[in-house]
């Protein structure tokens, strides 16, 4: 890898928001990725949907709820391409429809733990590399959710206005260390694998 290339990791890039973000990245020039995904077919599936690319393209599985398995995620990237430029924390779930009272526990902790801690994990993940280099990008994916009200989803609003607020305090307490933090709010974003847990998107 040339000083001139750039590395790209990216979570959840399996769903239909993941998949497009890194057939624009695949596209462009003197750009590695590693992309991860908690399902192997729909992680195949966005690699064989890449359009001809002069970077290298790794892939790893990895629950972004485990930050053990994040990290690992963080260090093959290093060690196959020397460095971290961005981190894309794009894994996330949606939550059972449904209105608050008739929401589980295991619900709102299985919101809270993809979404909420699989940001803070790349987070920390990310940072550990791109403080010695003094430079690095992070974007976390939100939702429109998270600035509004819908009905029957509060875990997937109240986990992605989470992850909001994440961004902005980490965007000003690593702005120091030349990391740049900036955040995503798609909209609604159709999926990809109807047959699959929607658990990789936005």
């Amino acid at each position: 890898m040339t000083a001139s290339r750039r590395v790209v990791v990216i979570t959840g890039a399996g769903g239909a928001l993941g998949a497009a973000v890194s057939r624009q990245l695949a596209s462009e020039p003197d750009t590695d990725l590693v992309l991860s995904d908690i399902s192997a077919p729909s992680l195949e599936a966005t690699v064989a949907g890449l359009p001809d690319t002069d970077g290298g393209v790794e892939t790893a599985l990895a629950d972004v709820s485990d930050y053990a398995q994040v990290e690992s995620v963080v260090a093959s990237a290093v060690e196959r391409f020397g460095r971290l430029d961005v981190l894309i924390s794009n894994a996330g779930v949606l939550s059972t429809n449904g209105r608050i009272h008739n929401l589980a526990t295991e619900e709102w902790e299985r919101a809270f733990r993809i979404n909420v801690l699989g940001a803070v994990h790349g987070i920390r993940a990310a940072v550990g590399r791109m403080r010695p280099q003094q430079s690095g990008s992070i974007v976390l994916t939100a939702s429109v959710s998270g600035l509004t009200a819908w009905s029957h989803a509060a875990p997937y609003c109240a986990t992605k206005a989470a992850v909001i607020q994440i961004a902005k305090v980490a965007a000003v307490e690593y702005a120091r260390d030349g990391i740049r933090v900036k955040l995503r709010v798609p909209g609604v974003v159709p999926v990809r694998h109807p047959r699959r847990s929607p658990a990789r998107g936005g």
